[in-house]
């Protein structure tokens, strides 16, 4: 069934072909580039044939699908020696180009004689020396073949590598690569890196490179020391070869290039994006240079104790690691030994064996800003605990560990936890038996006992609802337990958790409403769970004193998040006094960690109310306190907030010294006894007020990896999110892509779990990013796309409006000018109702300049167009005294018309609308301002001196500015006018 209706004329299928030329290469383009040779075969000319085989075998070719290359070359060919005259210059040049596509396509196939190679290539020549064409191409695919076969090449390079390019050799940047890779197998990696430095610099390419030669590079450039170029070439040359089944090879390489540098996990994951590639890839030779990389990958993730990961593999069954290498080295052998079969030589066999037989070349080397482990890998280890630096202490003998875990649960001790998940999974074997003892307690205490530490780790997790439900149903275990207690313990736990939980906003409500309202019925709902817990605490009976320090504890909390949660004055004092009673009932009975918590409560207080310096004194005093008798365990997080009251002192040194020593005493701690994650975010923080923005992109990194592993996934992917923004503003763009290719692998965003709107933001930022990268067909789909299911967020048209605007300015940048108005009238729609002044004007005139730069008169209406609805914006801002980040709307918008009449040639227009945008300009002041006038002057000179022919008043304006700009200090401002006026000068 065809994929779009046939062409009923010639010229319809010449759109057609064109049309199919944009798409990308794969079974879509070639399945349509198939029913194009058909529906040419009905017309009379076989031009149009002829053109549509091209196309044909172009697909073919790039898709991955020797076997049919030959047969499309074959009707070409068989057209030309019947009908030569119909082969134009161009049509006859890519007849002779592609002699080389079926020599490359033959080796692909070991079913293929080497006979037959041979034959092909004595063709080759014959066809070349009678159409009075250079040798050199011929010696060029004779030499590729010897080296495919194992021969000695030295013949054969010389013959090759020694004659004259011609119209017909390969491209610069092929011809490159094969002379690198020469340079390779002789074992001199310094000179094939030498030769391959035009092509790694980006000075020569072509559809294949850099990334083929990228992809042979990674490995020289570790042996001669090289990581940071290995580490940049492998996420460049990466992205450009990924999914694409004619560059599975060098997909393969990178997967090496993983394993030998301690990124096992990262080649897992860049194996998962390429699992098309096993069943899309019809090439044999290409299957043995991806399966070959493959297995150098499962087979260091095996060494490395992981054969029992799960991984992707050939489609219709589960693998893990351990069954997927099987299965490919019994592929890769067979291919191998068909290779060499049909060579007679073990040429293949050899290459094969020395790639799996390499050693790693480095131990560990971070390729991006997610580096990851192998345990991360594992399906279970972002529900796990994270493992600890210094692990918790936790017995063996069953009895002793219930009561080490009770005792530390008693004291706030960190090895609680590690007690619990113990005990946690014990309790759950069907063949548990619980401990005959006293001491010990009821097997229903146990559970109950569980129930509790599950709801305080819910609780950490912001998941009140949760929390408040394990608490509850934990207390009616105490309760048939008989330990009144415990039981008042975990009720007064649920009692603050439920007061924590979010109140649902209501239809239609607005953000303001919601947060002010949500604020009002938070503080009630904590006032009357401190009444509840009050009167908990007053009638259980026969409380310990830890107990009735927890409870105290509990009624204080409750009215800090109160004061927190309103910010009124008439909260502070019942904080006061609750911590008072605290800290004296602590005191009392010799409560270290409640004296502790009621110290950091006070201190905490302070801050919250405004009294930053006074929360300093006291928390000094504490963490003195702390060094002398303990708990230690509460250092990091003392410390922790010591640094963000620094923030509030607006001193981040200091507080980026507190939050540092905060992170290095954690680590002596188990994982979870201090939020390691928000101390890093802080650290992040406290650096960029610092001017250390790499060190804070390291730390932002850090806390999300951090999150994610504990499960707090929005807030990772939240924290991600700025982390790839940072990258991308420090211009680390293919860190920035690489960060967000990973995020967006992730299963619970494929699977449409997260939030549409995080997921659209990190899909925003890597479109952004593409963009800087200069890949501008990938950011403009990214964009259009997003323009598209923007458009829905009827809760929110501000983003859609600045969304679609961007789009708009990338589809003018392609040139698809119709498009682009269609999108930008849209951006104009959604700014009506939700308005993004600034943004939507400097889109509007960003259009105009493309549209008039491109299209020049053609464009100037259209241009002026876009101008007016900016001038309209302009207008809308002005009324609601709207004040820009930037200079003023009006300004830009003059300045853009001079620019655009520039373009179109209308130069009195673009001179009046210069002069008109130095008026509101006013006098030069500040650096920014002397630039954007010294601009405009500069750009005003222009349109005068040399287009409107003007130079004398032309060069009195420069002049004039010249020495204004020098009177006022900006010297380097006027360096562009004086190499206008020197110019104006020499041609008067």
């Amino acid at each position: 069934m065809p994929t779009a209706p046939l062409p009923q004329n010639t010229d319809e299928l010449f759109q057609a072909l064109q049309e199919n030329d944009r798409r990308p290469y794969g079974r879509t383009r070639t399945v349509t580039a198939e029913e194009l040779v058909d529906a040419a075969e009905q017309f009379e000319d076989p031009a149009v044939l002829i053109h549509a085989l091209l196309e044909l075998q172009e697909a073919y070719t790039y898709g991955s699908e020797p076997r049919k290359s030959p047969v499309v070359f074959a009707r070409l060919l068989t057209l030309f020696d019947e009908q030569p005259d119909i082969f134009d210059e161009r049509l006859r040049h890519m007849l002779f180009w592609r002699f080389k596509w079926v020599a490359h396509a033959l080796r692909q196939l070991p079913e293929i004689p080497l006979t037959s190679l041979r034959q092909w290539l004595t063709e080759m020549r014959d066809r070349y020396e009678k159409a009075d064409l250079g040798l050199q191409p011929y010696y060029g695919q004779a030499y590729q073949l010897a080296v495919h076969v194992g021969e000695d090449t030295t013949l054969a390079y010389e013959l090759w590598a020694s004659r004259t390019r011609t119209r017909l050799s390969d491209c610069e940047a092929c011809e490159i690569c094969q002379r690198a890779r020469y340079h390779l197998r002789a074992g001199d990696d310094e000179r094939a890196l030498r030769a391959w430095e035009p092509v790694l610099a980006g000075k020569e390419s072509c559809k294949e490179e850099p990334a083929r030669s990228a992809s042979y590079a990674l490995l020289p450039l570790l042996r001669t020391g090289r990581t940071d170029r290995a580490r940049e070439l492998h996420l460049v040359g990466y992205r450009a070869c990924r999914r694409n089944p004619s560059m599975s090879e060098e997909v393969g390489r990178h997967l090496e290039f993983c394993a030998l540098t301690g990124n096992e996990a990262r080649g897992l994951e860049l194996l998962a994006e390429n699992r098309n590639l096993f069943d899309e890839v019809d090439s044999p030779l290409d299957q043995f240079g991806f399966l070959t990389g493959v297995e150098v990958l499962l087979q260091r993730v095996e060494v490395l104790g992981h054969g029992e990961l799960p991984t992707v593999g050939y489609a219709g069954r589960t693998w893990t690691v351990s069954g997927l290498r099987a299965e490919v080295r019994k592929r890769a052998d067979d291919l191998a030994a068909r290779f060499d079969t049909r060579n007679g030589t073990t040429a293949h066999a050899d290459r094969r064996r020395a790639r799996l037989d390499q050693a790693p070349l480095l131990d560990a080397l971070e390729l991006t800003l997610r580096p990851r482990s192998l345990d991360d890998a594992a399906p279970a280890a972002l529900v796990t605990a994270p493992v600890a630096r210094t692990a918790a202490a936790v017995p063996d003998a069953l009895p002793e560990l219930i009561l080490r875990a009770r005792t530390a649960e008693e004291e706030g001790h960190p090895d609680a936890h590690a007690c619990w998940v113990r005990l946690r999974t014990l309790a759950a074997a069907r063949d548990y038996t619980h401990p005959d003892d006293p001491a010990v307690g009821s097997l229903v205490r146990l559970r109950a006992d569980l129930l509790a530490d599950e709801g305080n780790r819910a609780g950490e997790k912001d998941e009140f609802a949760d929390a408040a439900a394990l608490h509850d149903e934990a207390a009616a275990l105490y309760d048939d337990a008989g330990l009144p207690g415990h039981a008042a313990l975990a009720r007064a736990c649920a009692l603050l958790a439920t007061a924590e939980i979010p109140a649902e906003r209501a239809e239609g409500e607005s953000d303001e409403g919601e947060s002010a309202d949500g604020a009002e019925a938070k503080a009630a709902a904590l006032t009357a769970a401190h009444a509840s817990i009050v009167r908990l605490h007053e009638e259980t009976p026969g409380l310990a004193p830890y107990q009735e320090a927890r409870l105290l504890r509990l009624r204080a909390t409750a009215l800090a998040l109160r004061l927190q949660t309103s910010g009124s004055e008439d909260h502070v004092a019942p904080v006061f006094a609750e911590v008072d009673a605290l800290h004296a009932f602590a005191t009392r009975h010799a409560l270290d960690g409640q004296i502790s918590g009621a110290l950091l409560l006070r201190a905490s207080t302070h801050a919250i109310s405004g009294n930053v310096p006074t929360a300093v004194t006291e928390i000094d005093a504490l963490l003195d306190r702390l060094r002398a008798q303990g708990p230690a365990w509460h250092l990091p997080r003392t410390l922790g907030l010591r640094g963000r009251f620094q923030f509030g002192l607006q001193d981040a040194q200091a507080a980026h010294t507190d939050l540092s020593e905060a992170l290095r005493l954690a680590a002596e701690w188990p994982a979870d006894t201090v939020d390691t994650a928000r101390l890093h975010g802080d650290v992040a923080q406290a650096c960029m007020y610092l001017g250390r923005p790499d060190e804070a992109l390291r730390h932002l990194t850090r806390s999300a990896e951090l999150e994610l592993r504990r499960g707090s996934r929005t807030d990772a992917f939240c924290t991600y999110s700025n982390a790839a923004q940072l990258s991308l503003d420090l211009g680390r763009v293919e860190d920035c892509i690489a960060l967000l290719d990973s995020l967006l692998a992730e299963p619970d965003v494929t699977g449409g779990e997260l939030n549409d709107r995080i997921v659209a933001q990190l899909r925003l930022t890597r479109a952004r990013a593409l963009h800087t990268g200069e890949d501008l067909k990938a950011a403009t789909a990214e964009f259009v796309t997003l323009s598209a299911e923007s458009a829905g967020w009827d809760d929110d048209p501000g983003s859609h409006a600045m969304i679609a605007a961007e789009t708009a300015v990338l589809l003018g940048e392609s040139g698809e000018f119709e498009r682009a108005r269609e999108v930008a009238d849209q951006a104009l729609a959604a700014h009506a109702r939700a308005p993004r002044f600034e943004h939507l004007s400097n889109s509007l005139r960003e259009l105009a300049r493309l549209q008039a730069q491109q299209q020049g008169p053609d464009g100037l209406t259209e241009a002026l167009a876009y101008l007016t609805d900016a001038g309209r914006v302009a207008d809308e801002a002005r009324a609601v005294a709207y004040e820009t980040q930037g200079r003023s709307l009006d300004t830009a918008l003059a300045y853009e018309h001079g620019r655009v009449n520039a373009y179109a040639g209308e130069y009195d227009d673009a001179l009046t609308a210069l002069e008109k945008a130095l008026a509101l300009l006013g006098e030069p002041g500040r650096d920014d301002d002397a630039g954007e006038w010294a601009e405009c002057v500069r750009l005003a000179g222009a349109v005068e001196g040399l287009y409107l022919e003007r130079p004398a008043p032309a060069l009195t304006r420069l002049d004039a500015a010249v020495s204004h700009l020098t009177s006022l200090g900006h010297t380097e401002e006027t360096e562009p006018l004086t190499s206008l006026v020197a110019r104006l000068r020499d041609e008067e």
